[in-house]
């Protein structure tokens, strides 16, 4: 029994950790926190008070936060699909790339300019420092999501400029050195990451989907477990090709997300409780890696406040505003998507790269990351809902719905379709007789608010319906339900 009571501690204390986790989004969307922030800074605290709970080994928690990342990119790709990715492509890559390559320069700059860094840490910290995590904001606002293609960019950007601060950062550690020959062999090694990556996640997401479609599987509970294991076997495989894992499994959950399978729905909620897990552990385990004691120390404290401050104020706005401008975006769409480039999980990920690596100032490094994620997590993040409303961003409260109700089939029904009814498409304030959807079109279901709508010849669509159609025409329906002209463009 000996044994049994320390374990049974060890697992009653993390029980009560993660309850506590999971409560933390109901303060947090009272305090305007984000819930990331309670996990960070609580495990740094934590571990300085308790200095055992700092004792887990840096290659460790790279390897489960590498995991949960992995978990949290897949399920951000399956949010976004191919249907919402289609409608920003340019404008997502052109920001994911372009804006986290223009924010490590600048930020590298200034950490070597204005506070004496070497070349090759300040390059390392603000490649570090280049990711941002709009995951962060999505938090603070709760039930709150952002609607339009703003909310499509901020979810866009983050899941493609983690995978690219990534192997950037791969790249430099690679590369050794601060010189031109070293500067050529980040761009081929960073290229190649990328362009391998992408094409593992198209081809990996594409044999998932047929996989999930063709092979049956005894028991209910096994899809989304396969799903699950096809993610990081996609991440395995695009590492192993010398890519980036992280963008093939981003990518391969853009293919899964708008796509039709067994269990599908089931799949979602899984894996959206499991990045939701994910992010809890990752922060958590970043969080205990700190020493708060030693912040002060060697000026990590104030050269990691005022990088937050030029990184929110100077950086993202100046630099990252100039790689926006081709987008076509309102003012206060702009304004909003410059001042959210809110750091997160990624940057003190790449921090333990560095650590890893054994680069001489690393510790330092390492402590100047933390106090800006910190830094962009409470401060930028408390300010979104209040920016949110003053900036008149168009916000849907998507409410929580507890009970479900579902038909279920041996084999796929042919010609049934799901739509929403977007703001300003033909469907939004049509009746049902006046849909143009054809004579062979059945509204069988209308879902508003959670509720079924009576569907009758003069039940009008409302922005925000879920609707279940019966027909064959399945392209002429969706610019029925969708706008047409909601498309950024570059």
């Amino acid at each position: 029994m000996t044994d049994v009571e320390p374990f049974g501690r060890a697992v009653l204390l993390v029980a009560l950790i993660g309850t506590m986790a999971v409560l933390s989004s109901r303060f947090g969307e009272r305090l305007r926190v984000p819930g990331p922030a309670i996990f960070l800074v609580g495990a740094a605290v934590a571990s300085a008070l308790w200095p055992g709970l700092g004792t887990v080994g840096i290659p460790a928690v790279e390897e489960i936060v590498t995991v949960a990342l992995t978990v949290i990119l897949f399920d951000g790709g399956m949010n976004i699909g191919r249907r919402r990715f289609r409608s920003a492509p340019g404008a997502t890559l052109w920001l994911g790339v372009a804006g986290t390559l223009v924010t490590a320069v600048a930020t590298a700059v200034l950490a070597h300019e204005a506070f004496g860094l070497d070349w090759r840490i300040a390059m390392l910290l603000g490649t570090a420092l280049s990711p941002t995590d709009p995951a962060v904001v999505f938090s603070v606002l709760g039930r709150r999501e952002i609607a339009g293609r703003t909310g499509t960019l901020l979810e866009g950007e983050s899941g493609a400029n983690d995978p690219v601060g990534i192997a950037l950062m791969v790249a430099l550690l690679g590369a050794g050195g601060a010189s031109w020959h070293s500067a050529g062999e980040v761009v081929v090694e960073f290229c190649r990451q990328m362009v391998i990556g992408a094409a593992v996640g198209i081809a990996g997401g594409l044999l998932l989907l047929a996989f999930m479609r063709r092979v049956p599987l005894p028991a209910a509970g096994l899809y989304a477990l396969r799903v699950l294991f096809g993610a990081l076997v996609i991440y395995g495989l695009g590492t192993l090709a010398h890519g980036s894992g992280f963008l093939a499994v981003f990518t391969a959950g853009i293919v899964l997300g708008d796509e039709r399978a067994p269990y599908k729905r089931e799949i979602e909620r899984f894996h959206s409780s499991l990045a939701s897990l994910g992010e809890i552990v990752a922060f958590i385990m970043l969080g205990l890696t700190i020493r708060v004691r030693d912040l002060p120390h060697g000026g990590a404290l104030w050269i990691g406040l005022l990088l937050a401050l030029a990184l929110a104020f100077v950086i993202r706005p100046v630099f990252v505003g100039l790689v926006l401008l081709p987008v076509r975006l309102r003012r206060s769409e702009r304004v909003f998507v410059l001042w959210t480039g809110l750091k997160g999980a990624v940057p003190i990920l790449l921090g333990t790269f560095i650590l890893q690596a054994g680069v001489p100032d690393a510790e330092r490094a390492y402590a100047i990351i933390f106090v800006v994620v910190a830094f962009s997590v409470i401060v930028q993040g408390g300010t979104v809902p209040t920016l949110t409303h003053r900036l008149g961003i168009p916000l849907r409260v998507v409410e929580p719905e507890p009970w479900s109700l579902g038909v279920r089939f041996q084999e796929e029904p042919e010609g049934l379709h799901r739509y929403q009814v977007a703001p300003g498409s033909p469907a939004d304030g049509a009746t049902v007789d006046d849909l143009p959807c054809g004579e062979d079109a059945w509204v069988s279901f209308v879902i508003r608010e959670g509720r079924l709508v009576p569907v009758r010849s003069g039940t009008e669509m409302q922005a925000g319906d879920e609707v279940l159609v019966l027909a064959d025409d399945a392209p002429h329906l969706e610019t029925v339900f969708t706008k047409a002209d909601d498309t950024p463009r570059t």
